[in-house]
């Protein structure tokens, strides 16, 4: 089954989900549909175990050594983010469910535990987790999805900023390079701080 699970990877990260069918995976192992039948109820229960997978890809290094619950999140997001990267197909398959699979409850785990033991009440370790999570999902929907903006999109957005009246947009225009020239990851890491920043705020006592 884990084989066919990676061929089925393989084959949304080519096409995408939506174009991505069973009949096409069963030719590209060779196989007969009703061979996949008799593992999976249908696509949709094979897509579960493709998000699942990817989660399993992501490798959140040095979690355990994280000082503080601050740098445990920033390493759950980052590495989460980077894995999305590879497999951005596969993001509204992600987006469409909360991941139960076995490698998502194990990283589930992981980080909760760890935010619990630096000091996080259980209802806060909680929130923190899910929304620093969605952050990442949400950015990488947005910025490398299957239909996300390209370096080409970026630059025709600069010109049209520049291109509007300055007595009507005079802000518009002075940010305009600092709205659409602003490295993905540098974006990324500036929101994340953001949320994290939040977070701090709401803990007990201040």
């Amino acid at each position: 089954m884990n084989h066919i699970v990676a061929v089925a990877l393989r084959l949304v990260d080519e096409v995408g989900a939506e174009a991505f069918s069973l009949r096409m995976l069963a030719t590209a192992l060779g196989s007969g549909t009703a061979t996949l039948y008799r593992h999976f109820a249908g696509k949709d229960e094979l897509m579960v175990q493709v998000v699942d997978r990817v989660l399993g890809e992501v490798e959140i290094t040095g979690l355990e050594d994280a000082p503080g619950w601050q740098e445990a999140l920033t390493a759950m997001a980052t590495a989460l983010y980077e894995t999305l990267r590879r497999h951005p197909q596969v993001l509204p398959l992600l987006i469409a469910q909360v991941p139960v699979g076995p490698n998502a409850l194990v990283h589930r785990e992981r980080v909760l535990s760890l935010l619990l033991a630096r000091g996080l009440p259980v209802g806060l370790a909680a929130r923190a987790f899910t929304a620093v999570g969605h952050y990442a999902v949400g950015f990488a929907v947005q910025q490398l999805g299957p239909t996300s903006p390209g370096p080409e999109d970026g630059r025709h957005l600069l010109e049209f900023y520049r291109r509007l009246d300055p007595a009507m947009y005079p802000a518009t225009l002075q940010a305009a390079e600092a709205l659409t020239t602003i490295p993905l990851d540098a974006e990324f890491q500036f929101g994340l701080d953001l949320v994290i920043g939040g977070l701090e705020r709401l803990l007990p006592g201040r």
